[in-house]
């Protein structure tokens, strides 16, 4: 996994207007080391908890948009202070780190720091933040209108019905209906049913063959 040391005069360049200072004394203050990542399909972010020979490390995925790197950052930096508090004695996503995260999130929605619409969804949010970063769909589908123009790929709920996508990993799979929240899917090359979230990013391949 590429990643690349993030100096700190250069973090400005990654986050939205006027949040480089309250962000950066966080990372002064608890001497995080941070890395820019490369593009990871999995996670947007990770965290590692300092120990008696590191720092606190936080690697964040370069390609977001600004809004979405600032909030996939404060999602690793809530990580971080419920670390400090409770060690590692709670639930990664439990109560503690909610609230915490939902704090954290208050701070910069108070200073509007978010333009209109993220803000309506992250308020939302604050009642049971989600233990992904970006992971509500709302939100994931606000924050996708701020990327630069051509990056990214379609989702599974904006393909046409039967249409063939391809994952990461090769696979190639026909959109089949939604089954409440999610879309029943086949893979091709083994017949198996899958279930994809709507908001998944996927290559086009094609139509369906029939």
């Amino acid at each position: 996994m590429a990643k690349k040391e993030a100096p700190i005069n250069h973090l400005q360049q990654y986050l939205p207007p006027d949040t480089f200072e309250p962000v950066v004394q966080y990372l002064n203050h608890f001497k995080v080391h941070l890395t820019v990542a490369r593009e990871r399909k999995s996670i947007l972010g990770d965290y590692r908890h300092r120990t008696p020979h590191a720092n606190h490390r936080i690697s964040v995925n370069g390609n977001l948009n600004s809004y979405s790197f600032l909030i996939t950052l404060l999602h690793e930096l809530a990580h971080l202070l419920t670390f400090e508090q409770f060690n590692n004695r709670v639930q990664a996503h439990g109560q503690e780190w909610k609230k915490i995260y939902a704090q954290l999130l208050d701070q910069f929605l108070q200073n509007k720091m978010f333009p209109a619409d993220i803000e309506k969804e992250l308020l939302l949010s604050l009642k049971n933040p989600a233990a992904t970063s970006c992971a509500e769909d709302d939100l994931l589908r606000i924050l996708r209108k701020y990327d630069r123009k051509g990056q990214g790929f379609p989702m599974v709920e904006e393909l046409p019905a039967q249409s063939l996508f391809r994952t990461t990993d090769g696979r190639v799979f026909r959109r089949g209906k939604k089954l409440r929240k999610r879309y029943q899917c086949i893979e091709v090359a083994t017949g198996r049913l899958y279930l994809f979230s709507p908001v998944y990013e996927v290559e086009l391949v094609g139509p369906a063959s029939h």
